[in-house]
Order: structure tokens, then sequence, then C-alpha cells
């Protein structure tokens, strides 16, 4: 009995140990076998360079852009694979990475030493450095000859956050679209946001949704639209845990969910 309570031990160790890199392998594959063209481009942003990963889609007409801003972590993989899934429904999505020139010794986010690194970095960031680089992103994208002129932006945890506070920086944004992100904490600032609204939050994420209330209050107050869906049995970071087929299911089924959501709202 005691040999195999140890073996058991051993292959549950060994699963947990091997389902990120499994997680990886799923992205990583993904990257490098996606038929899309992939390109990392270098934005004049003042006296920095912000570095970019940007995905064409295999369309005949002008597509719509897309912003995509990054979880706390920086620019990684999993975001770059979701820059790519958002080309294979038809958009051009720019991921910027916010780590761009942020020492003489990092200059992306690939080089800082390990995520926790990174996350240390992100959260040093100033707001205005943060809303320069976004705006370069969509100048480049505005201009850009293969896309329509639209820019809608998206972003994750830390991202998602960002997105709704830039949605108080440019009027001209097509929509933004919020995942596990929380609103300003300004109530003022809300009276700036024109481009609609679509939050995208899990149900087991309440230091998240407890924020949901006065985002609502406020933006009905000033007459923006906040459309928002919560997902019930998913966590904090559903859309990249529910990209691992081994992930847990109430996860899977939230990121299918969005998906779709996603797509509805980004081809009005």
């Amino acid at each position: 009995m005691k040999n195999l309570y140890q073996f058991t031990r051993i292959l549950f160790l060994l699963f947990i140990i091997s389902a990120p890199s499994f997680a990886q392998d799923q992205v990583s594959n993904r990257l490098e076998t996606s038929p899309r063209h992939h390109e990392w481009v270098d934005i004049s942003a003042g006296d920095k360079t912000l570095k970019a990963f940007i995905v064409y889609p295999e369309v005949s007409e002008k597509a719509k852009t897309v912003i995509v801003i990054h979880e706390n972590r920086g620019l990684t993989d999993w975001v770059r694979s979701f820059a790519d899934q958002l080309a294979e429904k038809g958009f051009i999505a720019l991921a910027p990475d916010m780590l761009s020139d942020f020492s003489d010794e990092y200059s992306q986010t690939s080089e800082f030493p390990s995520s926790d690194d990174a996350r240390n970095a992100i959260y040093k960031l100033e707001s205005s450095l943060v809303t320069t680089y976004l705006n370069n992103s969509f100048n480049y994208l505005e201009k850009l000859p293969a896309g329509n002129g639209e820019v809608a932006v998206v972003g994750f945890c830390w991202g998602g956050s960002q997105s709704f506070r830039y949605a108080t920086n440019n009027p001209e944004l097509s929509e933004v679209l919020v995942f596990y992100g929380t609103g300003p904490q300004e109530a003022l600032d809300y009276a700036e946001i024109e481009a609609p609204v679509y939050g995208f939050y899990g149900g087991n994420d309440q230091r998240v949704n407890a924020t949901i209330k006065a985002s609502k209050e406020a933006m009905d107050e000033y007459g923006a639209i906040y459309d928002l869906r919560i997902y019930d049995g998913a966590g904090h970071a559903y859309m990249r845990s529910g990209d691992d087929p081994e992930g847990p299911e109430a996860n899977i089924k939230a990121r299918n969910e969005s998906w779709e959501r996603l797509v509805r709202v980004l081809e009005k």
C-alpha cells in the first residue's frame, strides 16, 4: 500500500511539472506552424524604440486592426499566439512590448532573466509611457496600408486595465475589449470614454469583479457603452489557461465562448 501511495504521488508530481511545458509546447507549435505572416517591427516613440509583434491575416481586402496589450509578465509567447489567433479570424494584430527600452540592460521582455523580473518591471512603468507606446501603436496601425483605418484594443489582466485606461485617452478607438482588467479609479476619467467597452470576466475572480459595479455606474452616468459578461466557474487569466486542452474545463468553455463574442464585437 505504501509503495502504491508513493507511486501515485510521483505520477501526480510528474503531471504538475509537465503540464506547463505541455501548454508551452502547444503555444510554440502554433507560432512555428502558423501559415500567417509574422513580423517584428520597431516603432519610433520619442527617444525610445517600441518593439512590437505583428501578424497579418490571409485575406484579399483591407482588414481591421487590433492592438493587443499583454499581461503583467510582458510580451510572452502566449500573447503572440493570441495575436496569431486574431489574424486567423481575419484581423491584423499588433502586440507591442511595453518593456521596450526599459533600461540599458533590458530592451524587451525576452531579455529579462525570468517572468517574475518582467512582472516587477511592468509595475515600475509610468502610465504616461504606456500611453505613449499605445498612441504610437495606434498611429502605426491607423496608417498601415493593409489596414482599413479602424483600430480596436484588447488587453488581458494588467493589459485589460490598460485597455480600459487607454479608452480615456483615445476617443478614436473603434472598440475596447477588457479581459479581467479593472477600470479607471477616478469616476471623472470615465467621462472621456467614447468607444464602446466590452468586458470579459471569470466568475471566480472576485478581486477584479469587485470593481465592476463602480465601473458600470460611472459608464452609465456618462452614457457610455459598457457591455460585460461574467463566465461562471472561470478563473483569472482563463483565456490563457483555456487555450490548454488539458486546462480546467470551465476555463476552456469560457475561452471558447469569449472567442465567439470577441469576433462578433470586432466584426460590427
